[in-house]
């Protein structure tokens, strides 16, 4: 699990990262709408569950 300190340091350093990119007036390099946000939550616990139940394959293993 991730500490509490942590968590807010990843969430100041995305904010920080976000102003920037609003103060440079660039676009993010993340989904602007809650569909894309939604999508990347899913991936997110797609793989913690996959993990959880200790299923995959090492493609890596592979090479």
């Amino acid at each position: 699990m991730v500490s509490a300190a942590t968590a807010v340091l990843a969430l100041l350093t995305g904010f920080l990262t976000g102003a920037v990119f609003r103060f440079l007036n660039v676009p993010i390099p993340a989904p602007p709408n809650v569909a894309g946000i939604l999508g990347i939550v899913g991936i997110y616990l797609g793989y913690v569950v996959l993990g959880h139940f200790d299923v995959g394959v090492d493609l890596l293993s592979y090479i």
